[in-house]
């Protein structure tokens, strides 16, 4: 007999199948149903692989698309165009591109559309069923389904559309694809589309950094979300445009020097002292000791002068370290630099340096394919193209107290001996382009103030100076001058500077020793490739003429 307390406690369920331990009817039903669903699936499975191979057997065109085939042993050699050919291009002309997938679209089971897109060109291309080739829908199907980015490979025959394609910018010519092959594909899922980086980016300094949509509810990518993303966005249009363009003004800055018979040098860019100053200078470890690197290559520009190099240019790299967040400000730029020799007026220097400007400038404006890229530019940077230059062989040409004077006439405050701000410097750019119907100009006898401790005083006014500052829409883009050249003169004013230094210190003694053994006078200047360009198309930030800008705070990608 039960314990009154075994009796209070709760009765054991019984167990699923009985005492026996044999499944009870509700889990023989439940296993019943779970073998008749993986029945039905494996011959759903069976079916469909029957089907596709089915499908596979039958498709007369599988050869003609998907992944690129290896090359064979002695592969023929076969004709590749670009799309920039295909603007002249014969119609059934048969031709083959390596183009990237701008976008695509089945139309039906029968048809799709693809846009093919290489730099700046783009082409639509037609898949359709049948023709010599007999392609099948399967390869229809597939060609669009392409992950937008993706490149392929394609082999067609040039046609003349029935009305131009207005979305492309080859408009007369369409595509009809005979062969198409993956040669990488991209990812499905893309940080930014290039279709949306295609749209002007917000223009106003509070831009925020996610996604806008513009009046229409399309989104409009952020500078920011476009320099995270630059391998993305460096693939539209505009892009492939501007850092041509930069490339162009780098090869007519070498065009001009070659004919004046410039020397070229590779400059170091590192150095043992903060030679310019101490301030602004970017300090690295160098083994066991500090370096620095270098904010120009003016102290190797000099002494290449003083190894009797009459003329000497480089293009490099450009450190600052300043802590500027400006629209026209970087830690690292690209510098087009030049000195030469002076042989009777440093204004040797100064007209030779407007010539170059002039002759970046006019053919930039003149040839054809510049001429092409800048429309590319103006299509999203509206204002590209009118940039101004007098139409003759001289740059306007002011002295600082004539700007001074335009500034006050124009109700602007500015002193006589102090260094022009940024907001006088735009307001100055608006007033000569009314008045003198020019972008570009030059302002020489700065300060001597505001100018380095090598510059060459003015010999008729100790408080002015032989230098000069070059201009674009209202914006520096050159500072030069006449160098000091004698040793005791340079001496002196390197201890008189605001703060003193010492001439035989270390981080100067090499560069004072030059003039202690004989220097030409001389002069030069230093450009900023990357302004030029800015300021050229009018670009509202710097960061859309660098490939890769470097600011306070960026340092990827």
């Amino acid at each position: 007999m039960a314990s009154s307390a075994e009796q209070d406690l709760p009765a054991r369920p019984k167990e699923e199948g009985g005492e026996s331990g044999a499944p009870s009817k509700n889990a023989l039903k439940k296993a019943q149903k779970e073998k008749e669903k993986a029945e039905k699936a494996a011959k759903r499975q069976e079916q469909e692989r029957q089907q596709k191979e089915q499908a596979e057997a039958n498709d007369t065109s599988k050869h003609l698309y998907g992944p690129l085939p290896p090359p064979s042993e002695s592969p023929a050699k076969q004709q590749f165009s670009e799309l920039a050919e295909l603007y002249d291009a014969k119609e059934d002309q048969e031709v083959t591109v390596d183009a990237r997938i701008h976008n695509a679209r089945v139309q039906s089971a029968k048809l799709a559309f693809l846009v093919l897109r290489e730099e700046a060109h783009t082409i639509q291309a037609v898949i359709a069923e049948g023709g010599t080739n007999k392609i099948s829908r399967q390869m229809v199907k597939w060609c669009g389904g392409i992950n937008s980015e993706s490149i392929v490979r394609a082999t067609g025959l040039v046609k003349q559309p029935k009305e131009p394609v207005t979305s492309t910018s080859i408009s007369n010519f369409e595509l009809h694809v005979e062969k198409l092959y993956m040669i990488s594909e991209a990812a499905q899922m893309l940080p930014v589309q290039v279709k949306d980086c295609m749209r002007a980016p917000p223009m106003s300094e509070e831009a925020k950094d996610e996604p806008e949509t513009d009046s229409q509810g399309l989104p409009v990518v952020s500078l920011n979300a476009r320099l995270n993303n630059r391998v993305l966005d460096g693939r539209t249009a505009a892009n492939q445009a501007i850092f041509q363009l930069q490339s162009g003004i780098s090869n007519l800055f070498i065009e001009f020097m070659k004919q004046h018979r410039f020397t070229w040098i590779n400059s170091s860019r590192l150095a043992g002292a903060a030679t310019e100053g101490g301030s602004g200078v970017f300090e690295i470890k160098y083994f066991e000791t500090k370096a620095y690197l270098t904010q120009s290559p003016q102290f190797f520009k000099q002494m290449a002068i003083a190894m009797d190099m009459k003329r000497v240019c480089e293009i490099g790299p450009v450190f600052r370290a300043e802590n500027s967040n400006t629209h026209r400000h970087l830690t690292e730029f690209t510098g087009l630099d030049f000195e030469m020799v002076i042989k009777n007026d440093y204004h040797e220097v100064l007209g030779f340096g407007e010539k170059l400007m002039l002759y970046v400038i006019r053919n930039l404006q003149e040839r054809a394919e510049f001429q092409r890229l800048t429309n590319v530019v103006d299509q999203v940077f509206p204002g590209a193209g009118d940039f101004k230059i007098p139409s003759g062989d001289e740059a306007l040409r002011l002295k600082f107290a004539d700007a001074i004077k335009l500034l006050k006439e124009n109700d602007i405050e500015a002193e006589e001996y102090d260094d022009l701000s940024t907001a006088q410097e735009k307001a100055l750019g608006r007033i000569i382009r009314e008045k003198y119907q020019t972008d570009f100009y030059t302002i020489d006898k700065f300060p001597s103030a505001v100018r380095p401790f090598y510059t060459m005083p003015d010999p008729s006014n100790p408080k002015l100076s032989n230098s000069y500052d070059f201009f674009m829409r209202g914006q520096e883009i050159m500072s030069g001058a006449q160098r000091i050249h004698d040793y005791n003169q340079l001496c002196d004013r390197m201890r008189k500077n605001d703060p003193p230094l010492d001439p035989l210190s270390e981080g100067f003694r090499h560069y004072t020793d030059a003039f202690k053994y004989g220097c030409a006078p001389h002069g030069g200047g230093g450009l900023g490739l990357n302004r030029i360009l800015q300021f050229y198309l009018g670009l509202p930030d710097i960061r859309f003429a660098t490939l890769f800008p470097r600011d306070p705070g960026r340092l990827a990608p």
